[in-house]
């Protein structure tokens, strides 16, 4: 493997052939966490930190905020991924909670499809011609995705879909703005594709996407670890009248003192029993219990998303999704 870039020395193999059970306390989660992501805010001179709003990337977004503020090191821009299909509450959170941390938000978003889109008062589902995009979309569309029919449909959660609103718009961003490593929240845990997954790892074919490192620094948290760090870190050392002990709600009319579900940095549609965010269009919700109640063990986190995207999402994540 080339070197990239030659200021960073930061070891590719580090969690291979690892599981969540190599890590077996959340204490032990918590410590690999904060080295991984010092190492990443150390080693990288342009990162950024990929923020859906969801639990995982602001578990990752937490950590990032406590190592710089302890380390005096710089906290690096937010990007969002705007792909058009998105609740409304995750806008209204996102904008929330990045104004509360003075975060530096970039929105990245495949422009020429959402033009497009609104051009045509185009609804999910709808078809978009291929040759009405840009060349570089056609290019991807053509060229890397192979695909060869006229029309695609507006639907995130498809092969098209996802790498053209996603994929494409976060390596444009990548581009824009000279990205070396993208600081992330996914599980091994989460689904099967990312369960090999290291907590550096090489994204350096520039025939693919702008070459840079995705720094994970999460993998070994499982489901019901994130939630536990959420209550009893998270949401504590975020909101002063929160109790210092943590306090896991039973519901949105549980909450300690005078709080309500929006002072908390928890995004809404898992107090409504979402369990993963996926789109407005294609994801529902798991069960009526808040995300952090439900059946862990016995069901599965995406479960309640379209799983045509989830069937590709190896070829998906060879194409750079995250």
């Amino acid at each position: 493997m080339a070197e990239f870039p030659d200021y960073l020395d930061v070891d590719y193999t580090d969690g291979e052939g690892e599981d969540p059970s190599d890590y077996p306390t959340i204490e032990d989660k918590i410590e690999k966490a904060i080295e991984v992501t010092r190492e990443g805010l150390e080693q990288y001179e342009n990162p950024v930190v990929m923020w859906t709003g969801g639990k995982d990337s602001t578990l990752t977004l937490y950590f990032i905020k406590e190592v710089a503020e302890k380390y005096d090191l710089e906290v690096p821009p937010a990007v969002f991924i705007d792909h058009y299909q998105h609740f409304d509450e995750l806008f209204d959170f996102v904008e929330k909670w990045a104004n509360e941390w003075d975060l530096d938000l970039i929105y990245a978003r495949n422009e020429d499809v959402g033009e497009y889109v609104e051009e045509n008062d185009l609804e999910p589902g709808d078809d978009i011609p291929v040759d009405e995009l840009s060349e570089h979309n056609q290019h991807h569309i053509r060229n890397i995705l192979e695909y060869e029919e006229d029309t695609f449909p507006f639907l995130l959660d498809t092969y098209v879909g996802n790498h053209l609103l996603k994929t494409v718009a976060l390596n444009d961003a990548i581009e824009e703005y000279d990205v070396d490593g993208i600081l992330s929240g996914v599980r091994w845990d989460e689904q099967e594709a990312r369960a090999d997954e290291t907590f550096f790892s090489a994204r350096h074919d520039p025939d693919i996407y702008p070459p840079h490192d995705r720094i994970q620094t999460i993998l070994q948290f499982a489901e019901p670890d994130v939630w536990n760090a959420y209550w009893h870190f998270v949401v504590p050392d975020t909101v002063d009248e929160y109790p210092d002990e943590g306090y896991v709600p039973q519901g949105q009319d549980d909450i300690p003192g005078d709080l309500t579900k929006d002072d908390l940095p928890v995004s809404p549609k898992y107090f409504a029993g979402f369990r993963s965010l996926g789109s407005e269009v294609s994801t529902d919700k798991a069960a009526e219990e808040p995300a952090w109640l439900q059946d862990m063990e016995n069901t599965t986190e995406r479960a309640g998303r379209a799983q045509d995207k989830e069937d590709l999402m190896e070829r998906l994540r060879d194409l750079g999704y995250m």
